[in-house]
């Protein structure tokens, strides 16, 4: 008997890892609050934003809910999926980007998120996809090890190929191939999740959602009060222009999201709330800015 997927359940799940994620967040920060913002799209659904601005560590963290419905697919989701044009769709997720204030903390992002199509008389069409990756502007081999074996360890009870699988993945999705190099350290990234079933594929999702604190805020209290000056401060947003360019010009969430009429102010942010640009510049050789692009953004093996 084929399992029939179902998205109540995982609503539910989305909901409270939002609720969970938050508390954690905005215990490590200690200062600061979430602000929810509920919102309704015309087409249907809808979600809510929550944001935390000018904390004590986090200078931004956006935690976004969102299920959202349509009579048809835009481009973004159609292009590599053909069998998909016509169907109306189903889509939610739970998506979180934390930059924080410290530039000794690395920036994280996680995504879970569940996509169902159906037409009438045929079967319907669905997966699930997420993972979570760190992008450090100085960085720790300490802290890659550690955000790499839990990442292993929310994998390990799924088969001892499903690591391997979806750090490689991680490390080919998050490259800015205009600047020949990786947004960050990596972590876990799948998509187009279904061949398992719909049980053991929904618990997966929910293994990656449950080890997301648990991978970053011990990163986050080693280093939180660590000093910094205007030259860290002056390299932390350099280095956020690259996320902003990944986001805007490669990102597949971003780019549904604007294709399909989403909240814009939901979509965005994730972009930073301080970022800087400047032409051809290059690192001073035997700095520790240096030392970013020299060890840490080189895709690598973090846990044997």
């Amino acid at each position: 008997m084929t399992e029939q997927a179902r998205i109540e359940p995982v609503i539910d799940y989305l909901t409270g890892l939002q609720d969970r994620i938050c508390q954690g967040i905005a215990g490590a920060d200690g200062a600061a609050e979430f602000k929810e913002d509920s919102w309704t799209r015309e087409e249907g659904g809808g979600g809510r934003s929550r944001v935390l601005t000018e904390g004590a560590v986090f200078e931004q963290a956006g935690i976004n809910f969102s299920h959202v419905t349509g009579a048809s697919l835009p481009p973004s989701a159609t292009a590599h999926r053909p069998e998909l044009a016509g169907r109306r769709f189903q889509a939610t997720g739970v998506s979180l980007v934390i930059h924080p204030r410290n530039p000794y903390v690395p920036t994280s992002h996680a995504n879970v998120r569940f996509f169902i199509a159906e037409k009438e008389g045929a079967e319907p069409i669905w997966w699930f996809g997420g993972g979570f990756d760190l992008t450090p502007y100085y960085g720790e081999d300490e802290d890659c090890v550690h955000w790499h074996r839990v990442a292993k360890s929310a994998c390990e009870p799924f088969g001892p190929e499903v690591y391997p699988r979806y750090k490689q993945w991680c490390d080919e999705y998050f490259f800015l191939k205009h600047r020949n190099e990786p947004r960050g350290v990596g972590g876990l990234f799948f998509d187009d999740l279904n061949e398992w079933g719909f049980e053991k594929s929904f618990a997966f999702m929910r293994s990656i959602g449950d080890h997301y604190l648990d991978a970053y805020l011990p990163i986050v209290a080693r280093h939180k009060d660590t000093p910094y000056g205007e030259r860290e401060r002056d390299f932390q947003l350099y280095r956020r222009g690259r996320y902003v360019e990944f986001n805007l010009v490669y990102d597949r969430g971003t780019l549904f999201g604007l294709q399909s009429g989403g909240r814009t102010e939901s979509i965005l942010m994730s972009l930073p709330p301080l970022v800087r640009w400047r032409y051809n510049w290059q690192p001073e050789p035997g700095t520790p800015e240096a030392r970013l692009y020299e060890h840490f953004l080189k895709p690598r093996e973090w846990v044997e």
